[in-house]
This record gives structure tokens, C-alpha cells and sequence, in this order.
């Protein structure tokens, strides 16, 4: 009777440092996420203007496939289950309907942990 009474006390004890565990595990990888988007992002802005909506318009990486800033994939097991994506779109602004060149981009970044979106960024991005 004592072993059940200890086994079911353990059990209580034991619990919420399983819990916290996942809690910290999935903080873990929403900071991982969010520096993974401002890498991208940081990539998308550096690029020149009228090159950004051709090369980022449609933009992604599989999971697994997250390249670092020299195009090389990530090979740290730590970044297996992530993934990105980015889209461009031209923003027009309407005083500017003339105008046949956009001024603006906005970009948005989503990283995703195994297909589960941990960070996004937005960001407009002017001529």
C-alpha cells in the first residue's frame, strides 16, 4: 500500500517538470524561428530593389533545407525540423496610381517548426 501511495505522490511531483520541459523545448525553438526569419529578411532587404519580387516573390525552404548565409544548408541536427518561407508583393500607394514603378515591397517571412509556424516578420521595404 505505501509503494502505491509513493508511486502516485512521484507521479504528482514529477509531472509539471515534464510539462515545463516542453514548454521550454518549444521556446527554444520560437527563438531559433525568429532568428532564422531575421536572417532572411535581412537577406530580402540587402537585395537589390527590383530584384527582390523575382527572387523572393514565392520563396521557400523544406524542412530540413534551411540554407545559412553562404547558400549552404544547415547541417546541425538542431535545424532539421525547420522550415521558411518568404513573400514579396509590390504595395502601391494610392497617390501613386500614375506612377508606373512601386515605390514599396512588403516582404513577410514564416518559419515553421516541424509544420508549425514559430516566427513571422513583416516588413516594408521602399525603393
Amino acid at each position: 500500500m505505501a509503494m502505491v501511495v509513493l508511486g502516485m505522490a512521484a507521479a504528482g511531483v514529477l509531472l509539471p517538470f515534464s510539462a515545463g520541459a516542453s514548454v521550454r523545448a518549444e521556446g527554444v525553438h520560437r527563438t531559433t524561428g525568429a532568428v532564422l526569419a531575421s536572417d532572411l529578411m535581412e537577406k530580402i532587404v540587402k537585395t537589390p530593389f527590383d530584384q527582390i519580387v523575382p527572387n523572393f516573390g514565392s520563396y521557400s525552404e523544406a524542412q530540413g533545407e534551411v540554407k545559412d548565409a553562404q547558400e549552404q544548408v544547415f547541417t546541425d541536427p538542431s535545424y532539421a525540423k525547420f522550415n521558411r518561407s518568404a513573400t514579396c508583393v509590390y504595395v502601391y500607394v494610392p497617390q501613386e496610381t500614375t506612377v508606373p514603378s512601386p515605390k514599396f515591397i512588403l516582404a513577410t517571412v514564416e518559419v515553421s517548426y516541424n509544420g508549425k509556424p514559430v516566427a513571422v516578420i513583416n516588413r516594408l521595404i521602399s525603393k
